[in-house]
């Protein structure tokens, strides 16, 4: 199993020094063009468009990164158009085979990103934590018109005036820090949701197997023992619980005769 998201989007803003906050950026294509220039040190930068929002530009930069696969040799389909819908599934998948490739290949020594891609990207965080300037944007607007409040009502002791900019500017901050959070949150579910269907699948599968071998001795034929003894070992991790962990019993509210996962 490859990296989790968060270890992914953590290696990528270390090592391009992105400020990314979801797998799905990558669908941008321009932080994976800037990966494999950092083993190959090739790449043409110039071209690779960072503050981009639109699917007809992302594949632009996929049509570079596909050149450097071509000129490179390197044997792996690049899923444009999947990647391009910046769907989590997708983007996370790729982008594990790639901090693969990149754990083989990468030559090492020093690396400039910001040098490289002539200092693009640097304001790609705002356009990507979209809730942070929109939270600026509003209390500007108020401040504003507070502002032109209180030189009406000066005289009525309104109180407007005692929202400071550091005020103002606290508050942004912990409302872009509450979208992050939310945006962190809904990830972790989805990633959640998507290793659990994965074993679930492998579940039901070796279930399948499993059964399919009772059979066979119920009727006297002979079983494989090394892949009876390979099941048994894949059933055994998927169902090894942590230490001090209990499966509930029929007084926590789970009925005698329901299976669970």
């Amino acid at each position: 199993m490859g990296e989790s998201r968060q270890e992914l989007i953590s290696w990528m803003n270390d090592l391009l020094q992105l400020n990314l906050t979801k797998v799905e950026q990558c669908g941008t294509g321009a932080p994976l063009c800037q990966i494999f220039d950092s083993i190959f040190g090739d790449v043409p930068m110039t071209k690779v468009k960072f503050n981009v929002n639109s699917e007809y530009q992302y594949i632009g930069n996929f049509k570079v990164l596909q050149s450097v696969f071509l000129h490179h040799k390197i044997d792996k389909t690049i899923p444009v158009e999947r990647l391009t819908k910046c769907k989590f599934q997708d983007n996370l998948e790729f982008l594990q085979w790639v901090k693969k490739f990149w754990d083989q290949y990468y030559p090492g020594g020093d690396y400039d990103p910001i040098a490289r891609r002539k200092g693009q990207g640097t304001t790609s965080s705002a356009s990507v934590a979209a809730p942070a300037p929109r939270a600026a944007s509003v209390v500007s607007s108020r401040k504003v018109s507070s502002g032109a409040g209180a030189a009406t009502t000066t005289t009525t002791g309104v109180v407007p005036r005692n929202r400071t900019p550091s005020t103002n500017v606290q508050i942004a901050q912990l409302q872009a820090e509450t979208a992050a959070l939310k945006e962190q949150a809904e990830g972790l579910e989805r990633e959640r949701d998507f290793y659990f269907n994965k074993l679930r699948e492998i579940e039901i599968l070796v279930q399948a197997v499993a059964d399919e071998d009772a059979a066979l001795a119920e009727s006297g034929q002979e079983v494989n023992p090394e892949k009876d003894f390979l099941i048994k070992q894949i059933q055994d991790i998927l169902y090894t619980t942590e230490d001090g962990f209990e499966i509930p019993d029929q007084a926590d509210g789970v009925p005698e005769d329901e299976e669970t996962f």
